[in-house]
C-alpha cells in the first residue's frame, strides 16, 4: 500500500474557526473511493471497511471508524478494537462510552471523537429521536457533557440535532473540533450519511439531511431492469433461443466420433 499523506488530529485542530470541515459517512469502498475524489475531509466508516483495499480507494480522508455503543462493555475492550481499527487504517476512533472509558483510551493515545446532544443509543434520556438543547436547562446540560469530554481527553465531539445558536457558543468555548449533525454552521464541521447525500436513503429522512442525488429512483430503475434481463434469459431457455452455436464450445469432428467409439466400447 503506498503512502499518503493525510491531516492528522493536529492538523484539523489547527483548522478549528477557519474553515468549515467535511465529514461523510460511508459503507462501501466505491463510497469511500466517491469521497476521495470529491475532496471530502473527513470520513465515519464502519471497521469491517477498513483495510488496504480501503486506503487505497481514499488515502487522503481522516478516517474514524465508529465503536458501536453496546458492542463493548470495559475500557479493555474498547481499547483492544480501538488498537485493531488504527491498525487497519483508522485514524481515530467514534466512542460514545463514558468519560471513564474516554480517559482510559486517551491515555493510551488513542484519539477519540465522542457525542453529545441527540445520542441515538441513549435517546430514551432525552425524550427520543427529537433535537435536544431547546431550553436553557438542557443545552447548558449539552455543554457540561462537553466540557466533560475535553477533560477526559476527547479531541472532537459529534453534536447532532442541537439549536445553531446553542452548538455555535458551545463550539465557540472548547478547544476540541465540534462537528454538526443538524446543528448549524456555528461549529468546525458538517456531517451528513452518503445514504441522504445520494437519495438511496428509504426510511425516514431527518430534517438536517440534504438530498443531492435520487438514487432510490435509479436502483428501483435498476431492479426493474433487472427482473427484466432474468425474465428474458428464462423465455430464450424455455423457447431454445439459448444457448447459441456463439456460447458454446465447439470440438473437432474427428475428436468427437473418437470420443463415441471410446464410450460405445465401454458402455457394452
Amino acid at each position: 500500500m503506498q503512502k499518503h499523506d493525510r491531516p492528522t488530529v493536529a492538523d484539523l485542530l489547527s483548522f478549528k474557526g477557519k474553515r468549515q470541515l467535511t465529514m461523510l459517512r460511508v459503507t462501501s469502498l466505491e463510497e469511500a473511493e466517491a469521497a476521495e475524489r470529491a475532496g471530502i475531509d473527513m470520513l465515519s466508516v464502519p471497521p469491517a471497511l477498513l483495510g488496504p483495499s480501503f486506503r487505497e480507494a481514499a488515502p487522503s480522508p481522516f478516517a474514524i471508524p465508529g465503536l458501536e455503543y453496546g458492542d463493548y462493555v470495559s475500557a479493555e475492550e474498547y481499547m483492544r478494537e480501538a488498537f485493531k481499527a488504527l491498525k487497519a487504517g483508522g485514524d481515530a476512533v467514534y466512542c460514545a462510552a463514558s468519560v471513564a472509558i474516554i480517559r482510559r483510551m486517551r491515555d493510551e493515545g488513542i484519539p477519540v471523537c465522542s457525542h453529545v446532544g441527540l445520542i441515538p443509543s441513549r435517546a430514551t434520556w432525552t425524550g427520543g429521536f427529537r433535537a435536544v438543547g431547546k431550553t436553557s436547562i438542557s443545552a447548558f446540560e449539552i455543554w457540561r457533557q462537553t466540557k466533560a469530554l475535553e477533560e477526559a481527553g476527547a479531541f472532537a465531539v459529534e453534536i447532532e440535532v442541537v439549536p445553531g445558536d446553542v452548538a455555535a457558543a458551545i463550539s465557540q468555548r472548547t478547544s476540541m473540533l465540534m462537528i454538526s449533525m443538524g446543528a448549524g454552521t456555528g461549529c468546525d464541521a458538517q456531517y451528513l450519511f452518503a445514504d441522504d447525500v445520494l437519495g438511496s436513503n428509504r426510511g425516514h429522512r431527518p430534517r438536517h439531511a440534504k438530498v443531492y442525488r435520487d438514487f432510490a429512483a435509479e436502483f428501483d430503475r435498476l431492479q426493474n431492469e433487472r427482473v427484466a434481463a432474468f425474465a428474458e434469459f428464462a423465455g430464450d431457455v424455455r423457447s431454445g433461443v439459448y444457448p447459441e452455436k456463439g456460447h458454446q464450445v465447439a470440438i473437432d469432428r474427428q475428436e468427437f466420433e473418437a470420443f463415441l467409439h471410446i464410450l460405445a466400447e465401454q458402455t457394452l
